[in-house]
């Protein structure tokens, strides 16, 4: 059996960017830490995506390759260069293809960019991209997430960026 990943992709104004995400830990990807289910990530780690929600943060810089089954989450008290800002789950049924799926999480990643940023997309210094379901983990573990990464290409930050209107 092959290794469930989900794949990232990156939108900069006007032009689509690949961004170059990492892949897998040695012994396979752990639970996201926290402080509870559901809580804060307490410690850095290599985190099954699975396990990682609206609100963590992670080494966006650190990661290697455009499909993945972990990611490099961190404190967000922690310096990162990427945060998930929001989710959504795509319609049941088979799989649209890799296009469909890539425009639906541009489309999704960039309307809820304002609400949590302060600003418009295209007024913003910060990136974004989603991360999107394969077909094998669409059609294996019923995958059908969309998250959202804020990404400061490369500029470490601290805390949210929540209504950083930047």
């Amino acid at each position: 059996m092959f290794p469930i990943r989900r794949v990232a992709t990156s939108v900069a104004a006007p032009a689509l960017l690949l961004v170059a995400l990492s892949g897998c830990a040695l012994l396979g990807p752990e639970e996201a830490p926290r402080e509870s289910p559901g809580g804060q990530i307490t410690e850095s780690a290599d985190a099954d995506v699975f396990s990682v929600q609206v609100g963590d943060c992670l080494n966006a810089g650190a990661m290697e390759e455009t499909e993945m089954e972990s990611l490099p989450v961190v404190p967000c008290t922690d310096p990162h260069d990427g945060e998930i800002y929001a989710q959504t789950e795509l319609a049941e049924g088979d799989f649209p293809g890799d296009a469909e799926v890539q425009a639906q999480g541009e489309a999704f990643c960039t309307a809820e960019f304002e609400a949590f940023v302060g600003i418009p997309y295209d007024d913003s210094a910060l990136y974004l991209w989603p991360l999107t379901p394969t077909q094998a983990g669409w059609e294996t573990v019923d995958d059908r997430v969309i998250q959202c990464v804020l990404d400061t290409d490369g500029e470490l930050v601290t805390g949210t960026l929540k209504g950083a209107a930047r």
